[in-house]
């Protein structure tokens, strides 16, 4: 499984890091991958993951990359889509909104489950799940806000408004959205795999 993962990863993130359109923008939007790169190393005989976590991590790390190599606002595919259904913006950036409430929730729900934190109650476990999404969601935002100030001028491709004055709220609701469709789609295949894991460590 880890040489399949890092067959993937390795290649992507070179791909990504030559001849990005912006390279201080590539370095802020891939920086929480390579955070993420050293946080599973780290943890990958303490805490190893279920399969399906690592590949839904690594399809998150892709579609950073991704953004990151183009800009979130000019990926060629997303301005493709924009020019054949007339939408007024490249929508790149709500894919990643998306992606960053719908992994990070089987994230939470892996740990939550794993580590006994939350017992009994799959509504209290599912409520729990979604306010944490939403409070990363909203400090991600948060970040993105301060790291603007911090650059000033030189933030507008970091940000990727595209001149939409909601976007930091919808960027949120995509968020919400994709942890409620992980734990409606996933929730079962999850419990699966985490119970073959579990057989595992025990084995």
């Amino acid at each position: 499984m880890k040489y399949l993962w890092l067959g993937i990863f390795i290649p992507v993130l070179i791909w990504s890091a030559a001849l990005p359109k912006d390279p201080f923008t590539w370095f802020l939007e891939v920086l929480p991958v390579f955070i993420g790169l050293v946080i599973l190393l780290l943890t990958y005989k303490k805490f190893p993951l279920t399969s399906l976590l690592y590949t839904l991590i690594l399809i998150h790390m892709i579609i950073l990359m991704v953004g990151g190599h183009y800009t979130y606002a000019e990926v060629p595919l997303f301005d493709w889509i924009k020019e054949v259904f007339d939408q007024n913006r490249n929508n790149y950036d709500k894919v990643g909104h998306f992606a960053q409430g719908f992994i990070p929730a089987i994230l939470a729900r892996e740990i939550l489950i794993r580590k006994h934190i939350v017992l009994g109650s799959k509504i209290w476990l599912n409520t729990i799940i979604v306010s944490l999404v939403l409070a990363f969601s909203a400090l991600y935002e948060l970040i993105e806000w301060w790291v603007a100030l911090a650059i000033g001028e030189d933030a507008e491709a970091f940000l990727g408004t595209q001149g939409y004055m909601w976007d930091t709220q919808s960027d949120m609701g995509y968020a919400l959205f994709g942890a409620i469709m992980a734990l409606i789609i996933l929730s079962r295949v999850h419990d699966k795999q985490l119970d073959l894991l579990s057989r595992s460590q025990t084995a």
